[in-house]
């Protein structure tokens, strides 16, 4: 292998948008995320609905209650 090639592996400090705070090792120093162990639904048992950009919104008027009760779209 060659010899000074590889970026050096630190201690990192890992910012999640809730507030967590923790450290792990990576090639960066400082990490921001979006989701931890601290609440993501999947570890936390609460169910999150993130929507994006109306889409579900979007969804309900064009197709309203058919696609609950399982009609065709014209």
């Amino acid at each position: 292998m060659k010899e000074g090639i590889h970026p050096q592996y630190v201690v990192a400090t890992v910012h999640c948008s809730c507030g967590n705070t923790f450290q792990t090792r990576s090639t960066k120093s400082e990490l921001h995320i979006e989701l931890c162990n601290q609440c993501h639904p999947f570890y936390t048992g609460r169910q999150k609905l993130v929507d994006t950009g109306g889409r579900v919104e979007r969804f309900q008027r064009r197709y309203g209650d058919r696609a609950r009760r399982g009609q065709q779209a014209r």
